[in-house]
């Protein structure tokens, strides 16, 4: 436990100044929170899980990650709470009728890592195409979930040249403008790459929507990568499909596992690729995670002061610059990519450490920095037209 300390001080009716506290409880891995928070009272971080009872009975203000359980049982600790923030997409690890029952506002970081996210996928899928000698322009790629992540991830896979379809009924009941290809398409796509939320219950569950009847439709060459949540594939269901004939199993990149952290060794052993759910694990995602955070935050308090500044607190990324005379071969993609992130030294890190919970939850607290492409330059010649720049752009590069 850590805490970083700010007194405020405020006049009261009768004149007199009196020192006001407000108290932060922060997990530890949310980068830069208690330098942006610490301006505003009290900063108390803890690891793991869950927070002690005594770090939560008097704090006013709680910010947490997807491994924290915000219900009931929490939040009766917590009689001072006034705000819960989580810097992740995903809230199905927050009762938001139990924050309401008890009038304390929430926020979540939609978007936050949606970048991030979609390089994962980008990079995880050069890494297959190179180790399968897989051609990947003229493929189709079916994106599960086009929120902000799935919609990211399927610009950059278009951009590298695939046909991208998109599934997700709810949203084109939403929208009229909205085309969702069918679940049968999915099915039959070349990729299949899943950004949904975990819903039970609800007209468009999305539990265990990869069962066995699903997956016993997929097989090589198709590459099925989950970087959403990990019961929307039934683990028990794919490690028995992934246990039948090798050159038939589908191609497999797991960054979300059923029951995490404690994950089943025997699929691990399975997967083509598998990471600790650190997809959107990038220094910039994070940190988008945190800002947004502190925007809540400054609208729920009345805060005036400037934002932060961001950019100062993060370290600089080492100088990388590429060159390009045309739009890059697939090959070339994949060494930039793969130098920028070597997804498979985490793949290695998984496979010795991650079979257990303890090694799983240490793998993610101890994730390394990772900075998204945009951190690093390309640097084109004359002859590239605007065409494939615009192309490089949405592959997330900048000039």
């Amino acid at each position: 436990m850590a805490a970083f300390f700010c007194e405020l001080r405020c006049s009261a009716n009768d004149g007199e100044y009196r020192t006001v506290i407000m108290k932060f409880l922060i997990a530890d891995n949310i980068p830069y929170a208690p330098q942006v928070f610490s301006a505003h009272g009290e900063v108390v971080t803890f690891s793991g899980r869950e927070p002690a009872a005594d770090e939560l009975q008097d704090a006013e203000v709680l910010l947490v990650r997807s491994i924290t359980r915000v219900d009931d049982n929490l939040l009766d600790k917590a009689a001072a709470l006034k705000f819960v923030g989580t810097a992740t997409i995903g809230t199905e690890h927050i009762d938001t009728d139990a924050l309401q029952a008890r009038d304390i506002a929430f926020a979540s970081s939609p978007g936050a890592n949606a970048e991030s996210v979609a390089e994962y996928v980008l990079t995880a899928l050069l890494a297959l195409a190179q180790k399968y000698a897989l051609a990947l322009t003229g493929l189709t790629a079916a994106i599960v979930g086009a929120g902000n992540t799935g919609s990211a991830t399927g610009r950059r896979l278009q951009a590298l040249g695939l046909n991208v379809v998109y599934y997700d009924p709810p949203r084109a009941r939403r929208e009229a403008s909205f085309d969702s290809a069918s679940f049968e398409q999915v099915l039959q796509a070349n990729v299949i790459s899943l950004h949904v939320p975990m819903e039970k219950g609800t007209d468009d569950p999305t539990y265990h929507m990869f069962g066995a009847a699903e997956l016993a439709r997929l097989s090589a060459p198709q590459v099925l990568i989950n970087a959403s949540r990990g019961a929307v594939i039934d683990n028990t269901a794919l490690r028995q499909q992934l246990q039948g004939p090798a050159p038939g199993r589908v191609r497999l990149v797991l960054d979300v596992w059923e029951g995490e952290p404690s994950i089943d060794s025997g699929l691990l052993a399975l997967v083509d690729i598998a990471t600790p759910h650190i997809a959107g694990h990038s220094l910039n995602g994070k940190v988008n995670g945190t800002r947004m955070l502190y925007d809540a935050c400054a609208e729920q308090f009345g805060w005036s002061e400037h934002q932060p500044e961001w950019t100062a607190l993060m370290p600089k990324p080492p100088m990388v610059n590429w060159h390009c005379q045309q739009m890059p071969e697939q090959t070339t993609l994949t060494q930039w990519l793969l130098s920028n992130y070597p997804i498979w030294q985490d793949d290695s890190l998984m496979r010795r450490y991650g079979h257990n919970a303890q090694g799983f939850d240490q793998l993610r607290r101890d994730y390394a920095v990772r900075y998204e492409l945009k951190s690093h330059r390309l640097l084109c010649g004359d002859g590239v037209d605007d065409a494939t720049k615009q192309r490089l752009q949405e592959l997330g590069f900048l000039f």
